[in-house]
């Protein structure tokens, strides 16, 4: 079999049909490095690579290129490296993924002389970048191998502790590399796509990369960060792909592009973490902290923190694929009250408008003849509206021609119909969020029904746009993964000038930046337990990618096997809703009915749970706050809390509910799990047991009315001690605490016990 260099081909994609068209440069040795104002420039040769084979060797004959790095320093914890090879970088002012924290202000970098090179120093005296440029040769014993390039060898410390080296030497010998420390492709004379490789220790793991549906430790692993329809939640596909991850080791890396990107943490190469970055520009911010929280945190503050939920978003929203009518909804209502559900939101999916899936941001004149009526009495009633619409133009529908005609979907050379998902109606492309005519146009429709009654918007797909067309403002590569931030940017914008601090949206793809309009869920799982474990993966991950809020369908969206008409098992119900109860929003959706008077076997066992999650309402809002201006998302993994332990990367079937919380979710029909209670002292939240962490607990067994739950011994929840059908009928001066200390005996004989009766404790 013939030998395949993984790292030319797997990562460089050098058997691609434009190969041909491709020169390969590598970076040397800096050669001069100087300050120009708050800036530090190092002057890096790159040279040519010539493919022979299976093997790179330098091209003497080509002249080197010269590219500058631009090293900048933020704070105490930030360093970013910039590159490109052309003059015009784009500059911070307009790029929508960065949102500066006012507190975070550039520093000056001194360039120090030592024998091996440079470091450069910040007004502390402090090393943050450590620069090799003397790479002695080594001795030569054989003449059978060349002598080893002098290659760009630099180590960042962002918080001026933790180093973080380029990969400068992984190689088997000088032609056989299994990375670059850094270079790029070029095609065509222009630079198509950038490449860097930094160290992997043996034991470094890694999280993060967006909602990712793998395992907790992605150490081992090659994703390419390219947003698309999920397809559900158990493959490599993503809805929201995220240019960060965080490592064990005690950094973050954020790559500041909107490009498609290749990135292998410890995989093509186990000692590298790499990346190949589509994009002509190279931004790369190294992001340090003591704690996990504390380098999320850094992160939104370069990217912007989330803006805060209504209260009324922690309560029950209910849903299914779809409501068709307004007398619908009121039934639901109606059954909902009458059964002692409570419920803040009733969501309306692709049903509202004269004809399902045809978007045309009116409401149908048949289904619901008086929509300013009839938003008024869900209100009376306690309930919000959601409405679902999505960012394209149907063909035969009020808006075609004027989009077509004032160019706010961008004109293609070839026509895309945009799946089998949207059944008969063929629709036209993607409005262009590019276009800030469009952006206008857009935020019109939707002023229009917020101000009609409407609560929030679910701002569905976003995740695909047509490769083949002219967009305003953009080319396609790199406004693909942007679409989601622009999109959700124009919603949400026009939400908050309508709404106030009510505002919010329902979004479902995602990129750097749009944390910052909340709330995102999970997208289609599909009902069963491998969609459960999924979308808790994802939310996970989510989670350390600035994420604040995350929900999900409860339980699953798609039916399993049968698309349309299976119906979620009465176990896999209840269990989702408990899990639904501790994550920071709680929607049910689905093809076929999510109602709980629909599955009057554990009907009344999901009323108790839904009463829990109302009496916790107060410790969310809490919670939701905190995550608001921290680094701490609602959901939270557990290394949020427990970085210095290993096993805790690599748990991703257990979270923290915000700080108290420990919730180990039960995804199987036997009620039996294993629960691992890191260190410190935990109290059961139903026995009142006090527990020592720092290991497992076996085969823990929960009838359906329970699952695992645990407190952090010595916290305080603010609950709200009555029970309510909706957030509306809260009374904030009734909150009361429940701590959990000596006085604490157990759920049935708390205050909760009295209001809520899950009798199996």
């Amino acid at each position: 079999m013939k030998q395949r260099n993984r790292f030319v081909f797997d990562m460089l994609d050098q058997d691609s049909p434009e190969a041909g068209r491709e020169s390969i440069y590598r970076a040397g040795t800096p050669k001069r490095v100087y300050q120009e104002a708050l800036d530090t420039v190092l002057e890096v040769p790159f040279t040519k690579q010539e493919l022979k084979g299976l093997f790179l060797h330098p091209d003497t004959q080509a002249p080197e290129m010269m590219p500058n790095m631009i090293i900048r320093s933020y704070g105490d914890a930030i360093i970013r490296l910039t590159m490109a090879c052309s003059p015009d970088v784009p500059d911070d002012a307009s790029n929508p993924m960065l949102l500066w924290d006012a507190s975070l202000q550039q520093g000056a970098l001194l360039p120090v002389r030592t024998k091996d090179g440079w470091e450069l120093k910040d007004e502390r005296g402090i090393c943050r970048v450590c620069i090799n440029t003397k790479q002695e040769n080594r001795e030569i014993l054989s003449t059978l191998q060349p002598e080893p390039p002098r290659t760009f060898d630099v180590t960042i410390l962002a918080d001026g502790k933790t180093p973080v080296p380029f990969m400068a030497y992984d190689d088997f010998f000088p032609s056989q590399s299994e990375s670059f420390s850094l270079g790029f492709v070029q095609r065509d004379a222009l630079v198509n796509r950038w490449v860097y490789s930094l160290h992997a220790q043996p034991d470094e793991k890694f999280a993060g990369t967006g909602e990712r549906f793998a395992s907790m430790n992605l150490a081992g692993k090659t994703f390419v960060l390219e947003n698309t329809d999920g397809l559900g939640v158990n493959s490599r596909r993503a809805y929201k792909n995220v240019p960060f991850y965080l490592s064990s080791k005690g950094y973050g890396l954020l790559i500041m592009s909107s490009g498609h990107v290749r990135l292998s943490l410890a995989d093509i190469s186990t000692r590298a973490a790499q990346a190949v970055v589509e994009d002509e520009v190279l931004d790369l911010f190294f992001i340090g902290g003591n704690t996990v929280e504390q380098i999320v945190r850094n992160y939104r503050r370069i990217t912007g923190f989330p803006s805060d939920v209504p209260l009324w978003s922690y309560g029950t929203w209910m849903s299914r694929m779809s409501y068709f009518s307004a007398d619908e909804t009121r039934m639901v209502v109606k059954n909902m009250r009458e059964g002692g559900y409570p419920c803040d939101v009733i969501h309306i999916d692709t049903g509202w408008f004269e004809k399902d899936w045809k978007c045309e941001w009116e409401f149908s004149k048949t289904r619901f003849p008086d929509p300013k009526a009839y938003l008024k009495e869900m209100e009376e009633q306690g309930i919000r509206i959601s409405l679902w619409q999505l960012p394209c133009i149907a063909k035969d529908t009020k808006h075609y021609a004027l989009a077509q005609a004032h160019r706010f979907v961008a004109p293609k050379s070839e026509h895309v119909a945009l799946g089998s998902n949207f059944s008969e109606v063929e629709f036209d492309g993607n409005i262009d969020f590019t276009n800030p005519e469009a952006v206008r146009w857009y935020q019109g429709l939707l002023e229009h029904l917020l101000k009609l009654g409407a609560a929030v918007i679910k701002t569905d797909f976003g995740e695909v746009i047509e490769e083949h067309a002219d967009y305003h403002g953009m080319p396609y590569r790199t406004l693909h993964n942007l679409y989601s931030l622009l999109y959700q940017k124009a919603a949400y914008e026009v939400s908050r000038q309508v709404k106030g601090a009510e505002a919010m949206i329902w979004a479902r793809a995602g990129w750097t930046g749009c944390q910052r309009y909340p709330v995102h869920w999970s997208g289609d799982c599909a009902c069963s337990w491998d969609g459960m474990a999924g979308s808790l993966r994802g939310g996970l991950h989510l989670g350390l990618c600035g994420f604040a809020f995350w929900s999900h369908d409860v339980p699953g969206f798609q039916g399993v096997p049968s698309f349309m008409n299976s119906r979620p098992d009465n176990d896999l119900y209840i269990r989702w809703t408990q899990m639904g109860v501790f994550t920071s929003h709680l929607r049910y959706h689905g093809t076929t009915a999510r109602e709980p008077y629909e599955y009057p076997e554990v009907a009344d066992l999901a009323r108790q749970w839904l009463r829990l999650r109302y009496a916790l309402i107060p410790y969310l809002a809490r919670e939701g706050r905190k995550a608001t201006q921290t680094g701490y998302p609602v959901l939270r993994a557990l290394i949020f809390h427990h970085q210095d332990d290993p096993i805790c990367w690599s748990i991703d079937d257990q979270f923290y509910c915000g700080d108290a919380f420990l919730v180990a979710p039960v995804m199987n029909s036997s009620g039996l799990r294993d629960v691992y209670l890191p260190a410190g002292e935990w109290v059961d939240f139903w026995s009142g047991e006090v527990l020592s962490g720092g290991g497992w607990l076996k085969h823990v067994a929960h009838s359906l009315a329970l699952m695992p739950v645990f407190v952090k011994k010595g916290s305080i929840i603010p609950i709200y001690p009555e029970i309510v059908q909706h957030t509306g009928q809260m009374e904030m001066q009734k909150i009361r605490e429940l701590h959990f200390d000596a006085t604490y005996s157990g759920f049935r004989t708390s205050i909760l016990g009295s209001i809520i009766h899950l009798d199996e404790i």
